[in-house]
């Protein structure tokens, strides 16, 4: 994803947390907020040291939640902002985890209207 979908200040995370709606899921939870000056949707991933004690784990989950993301792009509404933070429940998933239960907890959140079929299993 490129750098302009991203939420990356603290500023705008903290604005997130506080003034978004959260939804969870066991392995995901997402705060949204409403941003009506957006081109595009923008995304904040955080994946913390109880999901993963080494940064190779934490990255490589942050790299399939990305690559759902970016799979995904063209139904994501576009004017708001979004966080995703990973459980621990979520340390061991492989990419077709990840996508089930991402597409899980962006269809709660109401970020993406409906769960496309194309999921794949391994």
């Amino acid at each position: 994803m490129r750098k302009s979908y991203r939420v990356k200040t603290e500023s705008d995370f903290q604005r997130v947390f506080k003034s978004g709606n959260s939804v969870a899921n066991r392995a995901f939870v997402i705060y949204k907020i409403d941003k009506i000056e957006n081109k595009h949707f923008r995304v904040g991933i955080s994946v913390g040291k109880k999901v993963g004690h080494t940064a190779v784990v934490r990255n490589r989950l942050k790299r399939y939640i990305r690559a759902v993301l970016s799979e995904i792009k063209p139904v994501i509404e576009p004017q708001i902002d979004f966080l995703v933070i990973a459980r621990p429940y979520a340390r061991d998933f492989k990419m077709a985890d990840v996508r089930k239960n991402l597409l899980h907890a962006l269809f709660l959140a109401n970020i993406i209207e409906e769960i496309p079929d194309e999921v794949e299993e391994d």
